[in-house]
């Protein structure tokens, strides 16, 4: 006989178990995480993120701000912010006098280029930077091609925008197997002598901006101990001079309420620069700019060396997880007839391996750790959630079409209440994740999801069970699966139904 605060217990559970499930199972899953978070206001939001340079290595520091840079685009937009993804891509500077001075002397053809635009353009300033290291005329040759760029020299500026093309085409490539996209490609160039110069009037006309006597550099100081310079003695502006015409820029397109910068640790002082210059230049905007440091990564290379460009990384994670997809006993699909599902496997392994991180920590990258299909890892997520698809196909029941009707007081053994709980902790997970930017709030929750998931598909069956009982347990796996799968795509990762 149940005592009166049991029977009470038993009621709460009944209508918690319903209302939860019909969220989960009866709300288009577009509208489920935005509804349920109705205190976070919707706004315009920008994220800059990746942010290679032309003719540089694209390095492991981009790929983590890439993917970070993801998952805060996918959550914001999730929670239903209006969001700008921008790549701001490094393409201005005596980089570019030395690939036009490696260009005339013929040392690749552009058909040659445009087959591999990244690597062609990497070697080319390598060469011309070791020349003009050991030879000066090189370097005053390479100074004077990009004063003819700056000029508006007509030949000149066409090399220029063909490299800007050929290389925004091939990353396209890359950022495409990594399930990423960006609204728009925004360069360094874009904000030249011109709008450089509009900067630097009104900082000068304000008296911020002051000329070093001898020197010919003109700085600002932003307080009693710190001095930035803003032109170099040569006349030409920074990178720093360029980012606040920049974000003048974006602002005037764009009113944000948060900007955000996904770049390392490094570069906090650069971003504390950028804030208190706008401050000085009476933008009230300037508190809406954050800057989303991270930690590096530390021991990733392939089997050829020390990682250079994404692509070898992804190829290496790919070929590895091809191996272990072929020797695993739980391997569904034919390995050579599926090659996209290895490389969702692999991108996953990589992705999940990096956001399960504390944002701010470095942390030493292992293979064997990121692609192995037990523990905390991208791959034992999309097993689980591969094996609740397959559940779905072959449990031999359907869901009602009147989701009302499942009885949730069939809802009695520990593991399927266990996972009840674990299914309504999902928004609040959520929330923290968007107060503190942190992803690996919401990977470690998909861990605990899928740790309740294999315990309860071991112990609980679908299969040749009573219709009501069939229906209600089944409701609990694919409203787990639906869950599973949300926050794998906020965190940048495709589900896999097979595998």
């Amino acid at each position: 006989m149940w005592t009166r605060s049991q029977c009470f217990e038993e009621v709460v559970k009944f209508h918690y178990c319903r209302d939860l499930l019909f969220d989960i199972l009866g709300t288009h899953k577009e509208e489920y995480v935005s509804k349920k978070l109705l205190s976070v206001p919707k706004d315009q939001i920008i994220v800059e993120f990746s942010s290679p340079n032309i003719a540089k290595p694209f390095h492991v520091g981009h790929l983590r701000s890439t993917i970070h840079g993801n998952f805060l685009s996918n959550l914001f937009t999730a929670l239903g912010h209006n969001v700008k993804r921008l790549n701001y891509l490094g393409d201005w500077g005596t980089q570019f006098g030395l690939l036009q001075f490696g260009l005339d002397q013929g040392w690749f053809s552009w058909d040659e280029i445009s087959k591999n635009p990244i690597r062609s353009l990497l070697e080319i300033y390598v060469k011309a930077n070791a020349l003009a290291e050991k030879d000066e005329s090189v370097s005053v040759a390479a100074r004077s091609l990009f004063q003819r760029l700056e000029s508006g020299d007509q030949e000149i500026s066409k090399n220029w925008a063909e490299i800007r093309q050929h290389t925004v085409t091939e990353l396209r490539q890359t950022y495409a197997r990594l399930g990423v996209k960006f609204d728009e490609f925004n360069w360094e160039s874009q904000y030249g002598i011109k709008e450089s110069a509009k900067v630097l009037s009104i900082l000068e006309k304000s008296g911020h901006l002051v000329t070093r006597a001898g020197e010919g550099t003109k700085v600002i100081r932003l307080n009693e101990k710190k001095m930035v310079t803003l032109v170099k003695s040569d006349g030409s502006s920074l990178y720093l001079t360029r980012d606040v015409a920049a974000a003048i820029d974006r602002w005037g397109k764009f009113p944000f309420r948060r900007m955000l910068y996904v770049v390392d640790n490094a570069q906090s002082d650069h971003f504390v620069a950028l804030k208190s210059i706008l401050s000085l230049m009476d933008h009230a905007w300037a508190s809406n700019i954050e800057h989303v440091k991270f930690g590096r990564i530390k021991g990733m290379s392939t089997r050829k060396g020390t990682i250079v460009f994404l692509s070898d990384l992804l190829d290496e994670a790919h070929a590895r997880m091809k191996a272990k997809q072929i020797t695993s006993q739980n391997t569904r699909v034919n390995v050579e007839e599926n090659p996209q599902i290895t490389d969702i496997l692999a991108v996953s392994a990589v992705i999940i391996n990096d956001l399960k991180q504390r944002r701010q920590r470095d942390y030493v990258f292992n293979w064997d750790d990121a692609l192995q299909d037990k523990g905390d890892t991208g791959i034992r997520l999309q097993y689980t959630h591969s094996r609740l698809h397959s559940l779905e196909k072959m449990c031999g029941v359907r869901l009602p079409d009147d989701l009302d009707s499942l009885d949730t007081s069939l809802i009695q053994e520990q593991e399927l209440i266990d996972l009840m709980r674990d299914l309504g902790r999902f928004h609040q997970v959520l929330q923290d994740s968007y107060t503190h930017l942190e992803p690996c709030t919401l990977v470690r929750y998909l861990f605990d999801l899928s740790h309740s998931l294999g315990v309860a598909l071991k112990t609980i069956p679908v299969k040749s069970q009573e219709t009501e009982l069939a229906q209600v347990r089944l409701a609990i796996f694919s409203a787990s699966k639906r869950v599973l799968s949300i926050g794998l795509k906020i965190l940048g990762v495709q589900p896999l139904e097979e595998m």
